[in-house]
């Protein structure tokens, strides 16, 4: 029987997007686990692309909490198997600290993990300890931590800063502005349209994360040690014993996509498919010349649209993906996935590259976003929660054997992402969490009376 655990832990939060949470979260789990410390790392809401970054800081597994998408109990399990084995755990939260619904906030007093907050302060003075304050006291009872200033200009300016705050034990330091060159214009950790890039396409990456740490190392937060940590321990209740996840996927091998173009797998999805029983084996579109032997075939998201030419190019794997697929096999393409079964695809250049034409329609780039936010799958077996969040738009003739819906809104023909169903093929722009339903789950594998 599992015990209650003790460990430190920090919500990283902030009063909106941009302030640095990424950086400092990355920093400050490759502090500690240069000094010897197990870090565990939590991302809060859908995210494929900060793991990444905080995987490789922490050199341990990043797994997702949502108080909606992967549920309280879900969260509660994971929080309490990592403090039974981590020295920190960490946090990074999503948008603003009081943000959408089962916000950053509930989360950290669901649990009782302090919150320190991220300011971009580099263009204020004293009013950080107005934006302090309102953070700290919005809520009553929120657990709270302090503050660190991020893009602070020097010395001077942070002593302005920090003056600034009613209560001076709210002040955990001030980081520079990180960049590359000197005039910050070259950011230490880089985007592109669906987020920061992948920590695995930089080869520096490391370096990176280590300059940040050095940096976070001079400050008041970055000093602490495993006992001046302990003023951020909370308290895990050891979770009640769950039914296990039935084995209906028994005897059956799940082939995942996994490369550059195929990147966006949460840990607890192949987990899932772990505990319904799949033997789970990768593959890369990219540069395999067939698929490997399997019963199913996932399809991730990804970024089919930066190696358009390249998966076109591979016409050996693309006669065997067609081989399973006109076998009536079953195969589940989420979102990047889906895009490059297409026909053709229209980059945000103009060109046009054809893709697999394995789903009848075509994919078009845009520079805006098409989509983003919380979405939900019902299907006879169950209903998956999961997320939306693309920059093209797909016009695909196949059958729409299902459409997605926002949390909580009623189902209409128009409510969401359309499902394409053509044989055993199924793709969306919808990318599913599978343990909010491994009956469901095991039904896009194959087992429809599940």
């Amino acid at each position: 029987m599992s015990r209650d655990a003790r460990c430190p832990a920090l919500v990283i939060s902030a009063a909106a997007s941009g302030q640095g949470k990424t950086t400092v979260t990355a920093a400050l789990a490759r502090l500690h686990a240069r000094q010897g410390r197990r870090v565990r790392v939590f991302k809060c809401g859908p995210d494929y692309l900060d793991p990444y970054w905080h995987q490789l800081a922490s050199g341990a597994p990043v797994e997702q909490l949502d108080l909606w998408m992967t549920g309280p109990a879900d969260c509660a399990a994971r929080l309490h198997a990592a403090a039974c084995e981590a020295d920190l755990i960490l946090v990074e939260g999503v948008m603003g600290l009081f943000d959408g619904e089962d916000c950053v906030a509930d989360l950290a007093q669901r649990f009782g993990m302090p919150v320190l907050a991220v300011v971009d302060a580099g263009a204020m003075g004293g009013t950080l300890g107005a934006i302090v304050h309102g953070l700290r006291h919005y809520r009553e009872g929120l657990p709270w931590a302090g503050v660190l200033a991020n893009r602070v200009a020097g010395e001077r300016h942070a002593g302005m800063l920090r003056a600034g705050l009613r209560d001076g034990a709210d002040w955990l330091g001030a980081l520079p502005r990180l960049a590359l060159d000197a005039d910050g214009r070259a950011p230490l950790l880089p985007e592109r349209h669906l987020g920061l890039v992948s920590a695995h396409e930089l080869p520096d990456a490391l370096q990176r994360l280590d300059a940040a740490a050095d940096a976070l190392a001079g400050t008041p937060l970055g000093r602490m040690d495993a006992r001046a940590l302990q003023r951020f321990a909370a308290d895990f209740a050891a979770p009640p014993a769950c039914a296990p996840v039935p084995p209906l996927l028994a005897g059956r091998t799940v082939a995942v996509a996994r490369d550059a173009a195929f990147c966006f797998i949460y840990p607890g999805n192949v987990q899932t498919l772990q505990q319904l029983g799949a033997r789970v084996v990768f593959f890369s579109p990219l540069h395999d010349a067939a698929l490997p032997p399997c019963d199913a075939v996932w399809l991730p998201g990804g970024y089919p649209e930066l190696h358009a030419a390249a998966l076109a190019a591979n016409g050996a794997f693309q006669a065997s993906l067609r081989a399973h697929v006109q076998a009536g096999r079953p195969l589940w393409a989420e979102c990047g996935g889906m895009m490059a079964l297409c026909d053709a695809i229209t980059l945000d250049d103009g060109r046009t590259v054809p893709l697999w034409g394995l789903l009848p329609g075509r994919v078009v780039m845009q520079r805006r976003l098409a989509a983003l936010g919380p979405q939900q799958l019902a299907l006879p077996q169950g209903c998956l929660r999961g997320h939306t969040f693309h920059y093209s738009t797909c016009d695909s003739t196949a059958p729409v054997d299902a459409r997605t819906a926002r949390p909580g809104q009623q189902g209409s023909p128009d409510a969401g992402e359309a499902v394409f169903r053509a044989g055993g093929l199924r793709a969306s722009y919808f990318h599913a969490w599978f343990a909010s339903s491994p009956r469901a789950t095991a039904a896009l594998f194959g087992v429809e009376g599940a």
